[in-house]
C-alpha cells in the first residue's frame, strides 16, 4: 500500500465509523456502534504509530496533494498531506488519547440514551483533528480548524436539555469565531502577498514579504510578516484559550467528562500550539509577534492557575489547570523554543487526559457529584483511580522524573535564557506558576481522596472502584505520564527530531540548554538545584497544611482577603465584562441601528417619507387639474409666454 493510501486510511477510518454510527446507530445498536468507532480509531492509531516509526527510521518527508478542489487565478486549493516528524508525533498522540477515551466512554456513558450519537461525535472529532495536523496547506488547515470547533460545539452541548450546556456551547462557538476571524485574515494576507496556500511555497516566499508594509492605521506602517503572525495567533488564542479568549473553556465542562479529556486536554485546545509551531518559519521572522505571544502566554499561565485555588468543581479545577499549562506552551512559543512547546504538548496530553478521566471515575463513584467539598477519603474505596490521579497530579506539578517535570523545567529554563522582549516578565510568571500549580493540584487530591469523608450516607454505601473499561484507560495513560519524558526528552527537544519540521534559531535558548544536557538522569539531578522543584514541593506542603492539617484556615484567609477572593471567584470579571459591556454594548448598538437607522432613517424617512412627500405633492398638483377648458388654455398661454421670453433672453 502506498504511503498516500495509508494516510487516507488513517484519516478516513474514524470518519467512516462516525458516519455509520451517527446515521445508522439505531439500526446497528449500541454494542456495534462502540465496536465500530473503537475499531476505526484503533486503525488510525496503528497507522499513526507505523508512520512515526517510519519517520524515526529516516523515511523522507511526504508532502503531496491527494485531491484538487479547485484552481482560481493560479491559486491551488487542494487536500494534501504533510507527514514529517511533527505531524507524525501529533497523529500518534491524538489517536492514542482518542482510543483511550473511546474505551473509557463505554463505561462512563453506558446509561446515556445518546450513546451511539456520542461515539459518532468523538470519532468525527478524531477525523477533524487528523485533517488539521496532517494538512500541507492553509485551506485544509482551516477546514480542520473549523471542523474541530463545530464538533466541540456539538459535544459541549451534548446534553442539550440542560440550559447550562446550551449556554456553554454557544459561548465556546462565539468566542472561537472571534479568534477565527483573525485566523482567516492572516490566511487572506498570506494569499495576497505570497500567492499560495501551500506551506512549502509560502515558507519559500517569506523573503518576498519581509520588505512590505501594511497601513492598518493612517501613517502607521506595520510589517506584513507581523500582521500575518499576530492574526494567525489570534486564531490560536481562541482555540488554545489564551487570555482574553479563554472564557469558553471552563464552561465547556458542562459536556460529558470523556470530551473534557479528548478535546479540552489533549487535542483541540492544543491545535493553536501546533499551528504556531508549524508556522515557526513565519513567526521567527517577527520579534514583535513573539513579544505579543510570550506576554499573553505568561499572563495565562499564572493568572488562570490562581482561579483553580477557589473553584470547587473537580472538572473545573482541572480545566483551569489546562488553561495554565496552555499558557506554558504559549510562553515557550514566544521564547522561540517551539520544540519544547510541542514536547510539553505531548506530555501534557497524557497526564491531563489521565486527570480528566480520573475525575470522571470519581464522578461515577460519587453518583455524579462534582463538588470536592462533598468528597474526601475516596482513596480507600477507589484505589486505582487514586493512584493514577496521584501520578497525573505529580506529573502536572513537574515532580522529578515524571513526564511533566522534563517538559515544564525545560520551558522555564528556556524562558530564562530567551532574549525575546517580555521574557523577564514571563520567567517570573511561569516560575510562580509552579507553586500555584502544586497548590491547586494537591488541594484537589487532598480534598478528594484524603481527610474525613464528607459525602452523605447513601453515597458512601455505594462507593466502589469503577469498572475495568474506566480504569484500564487510566492505567494506559499513567504509563506514558511516568515514562515518556525519560524516553523522548533527548531526541525530541535537544536532538534533531524536529529538524526540517520546526524553524528554531541555532543560537536560541534550546541550543544553549542542549550544550548542558547530558542525559535525562543528569537533568533530574540538576533540577535539585533549581527553584522550580522547591516551589513545587512548597505548594504540596502548603496544600497539606491548609486542607488536611488546618482545614479551617482557607475560610479565614478568604475572609481576611475578601476583595482578592471575590476577584478570583468572579474570574477577574471577564464574564461580567463580556456579558454587561461587550454583549450589552453590541445589543444596544444593534437596537440603535434598528430604531434610528432602520425605523427612523430607512423606513421613516426614505420609504415612508418618500410616500408622504409624493402624497403632499399630489395634493398640490391635483388642484391644477380642475377640468375647465379655459384653465388649461390660460396655462398654455402663460407657458408659451414664458418660453418665448426665455428664447428672447437667450438670443
Amino acid at each position: 500500500m502506498a504511503f498516500a493510501d495509508i494516510c487516507l486510511v488513517i484519516v478516513l477510518a474514524p470518519l467512516v465509523a462516525a458516519v455509520i454510527s451517527g446515521l445508522g446507530g439505531r439500526l446497528i445498536g449500541r454494542t456495534a456502534a462502540h465496536l465500530l468507532c473503537i475499531a476505526g480509531v484503533t486503525v488510525s492509531f496503528a497507522g499513526s504509530a507505523w508512520v512515526l516509526q517510519q519517520m524515526l527510521n529516516g523515511a523522507p518527508v511526504f508532502n503531496e496533494g491527494v485531491y484538487t478542489w479547485g484552481i482560481s487565478d493560479g491559486l491551488h486549493m487542494e487536500v494534501g498531506f504533510l507527514i514529517d516528524n511533527l505531524s507524525a508525533l501529533m497523529m500518534t498522540v491524538v489517536t492514542f488519547v482518542s482510543l483511550a477515551v473511546h474505551v473509557y466512554t463505554i463505561g462512563y456513558m453506558r446509561d446515556d440514551p445518546g450513546y451511539q450519537r456520542f461515539f459518532a461525535y468523538i470519532s468525527l472529532f478524531t477525523f477533524a483533528m487528523l485533517m488539521l495536523v496532517m494538512s500541507n496547506n492553509f485551506l485544509q488547515l482551516f477546514f480542520g480548524w473549523e471542523a474541530v470547533g463545530l464538533v466541540s460545539y456539538l459535544l459541549i452541548g451534548f446534553w442539550y436539555k440542560r440550559p447550562t450546556a446550551i449556554f456553554a456551547n454557544l459561548k465556546a462557538f462565539v468566542v472561537n469565531r472571534i479568534g477565527d476571524f483573525g485566523f482567516i485574515v492572516g490566511i487572506a494576507v498570506i494569499v495576497a502577498y505570497m500567492g499560495s496556500l501551500d506551506y512549502a511555497e509560502v515558507f519559500a516566499r517569506i523573503p518576498q514579504a519581509i520588505g512590505h508594509d501594511l497601513y492598518l492605521t493612517p501613517g502607521e506602517p506595520s510589517k506584513v510578516i507581523t500582521v500575518i503572525c499576530v492574526a494567525l495567533f489570534l486564531g490560536a488564542m481562541g482555540k488554545s484559550a489564551q487570555v482574553p479568549l479563554h472564557v469558553w473553556l471552563p464552561d465547556s465542562m458542562e459536556g460529558p467528562t470523556p470530551i473534557s479529556a479528548l478535546i479540552h486536554a489533549a487535542t483541540m485546545v492544543t491545535a493553536g500550539i501546533f499551528m504556531v509551531a508549524r508556522m515557526s518559519p513565519l513567526f521567527q521572522m517577527s520579534p514583535d509577534a513573539l513579544h505579543f505571544i510570550i506576554v499573553i502566554g505568561a499572563t495565562t499561565a499564572l493568572f488562570m492557575g490562581l482561579l483553580g485555588l477557589v473553584n470547587n468543581d473537580i472538572k473545573r479545577v482541572i480545566a483551569y489547570s489546562t488553561l495554565s499549562q496552555l499558557g506554558y506552551m504559549t510562553v515557550a512559543l514566544g521564547a522561540g523554543a517551539y520544540g519544547a512547546s510541542i514536547f510539553h504538548l505531548m506530555t501534557h496530553a497524557f497526564f491531563k487526559a489521565l486527570l480528566f478521566l480520573a475525575a470522571g471515575s470519581v464522578i461515577i463513584g460519587m453518583h455524579h457529584e462534582q463538588d470536592i467539598r462533598r468528597m474526601g477519603g475516596l482513596r480507600r474505596y477507589m484505589p486505582v483511580t487514586y493512584w493514577t490521579a496521584l501520578i497525573g497530579s505529580l506529573a502536572l506539578i513537574g515532580f522529578p522524573g515524571l513526564s511533566g517535570f522534563f517538559s515544564k523545567d525545560i520551558i522555564i529554563e528556556a524562558v530564562r535564557l530567551s532574549d525575546t522582549e517580555g521574557s523577564g516578565y514571563a520567567y517570573w510568571c511561569v516560575l510562580l506558576g509552579v507553586f500555584v500549580t502544586a497548590l491547586y493540584s494537591f488541594r484537589l487530591v487532598f480534598m478528594t481522596f484524603h481527610g474525613r469523608e464528607r459525602m452523605d450516607e447513601h453515597t458512601r454505601e455505594h462507593l466502589h472502584e469503577s469498572p475495568w473499561v474506566v480504569t484500564l484507560p487510566l492505567v494506559a495513560l499513567a504509563i506514558p505520564s511516568v515514562a515518556i519524558g525519560w524516553l523522548t526528552v533527548g531526541p525530541v527537544v535537544f536532538g534533531d527530531f524536529f529538524a526540517g519540521s520546526i524553524a528554531q534559531a541555532p543560537d536560541g535558548p534550546i541550543a544553549e540548554l542542549g550544550r548542558e544536557f547530558h542525559g535525562p538522569g543528569a537533568f533530574v539531578l540538576h533540577a535539585l538545584q533549581s527553584p522550580a522543584l522547591w516551589l513545587a514541593l512548597g505548594g504540596i506542603v502548603a496544600a497539606w497544611y491548609l486542607y488536611l492539617k488546618r482545614p479551617e484556615l482557607p475560610g479565614r484567609i478568604a475572609t481576611r482577603f475578601a476583595r482578592l477572593h471575590r476577584l478570583l471567584v468572579n474570574k477577574y470579571y471577564f464574564d461580567w465584562f463580556n456579558e454587561n459591556v461587550v454583549a450589552s454594548g453590541v445589543r444596544n448598538f444593534g437596537a440603535g441601528l434598528w430604531k434610528r437607522g432602520d425605523e427612523t432613517a430607512i423606513d421613516g424617512f426614505l420609504v415612508n417619507g418618500t410616500a408622504r412627500a409624493i402624497g403632499a405633492l399630489s395634493l398640490v398638483v391635483r388642484r391644477v387639474q380642475s377640468g375647465y377648458l379655459y384653465h388649461y388654455a390660460f396655462a398654455m398661454i402663460i407657458g408659451l409666454s414664458l418660453l418665448l421670453g426665455w428664447m428672447l433672453l437667450k438670443s
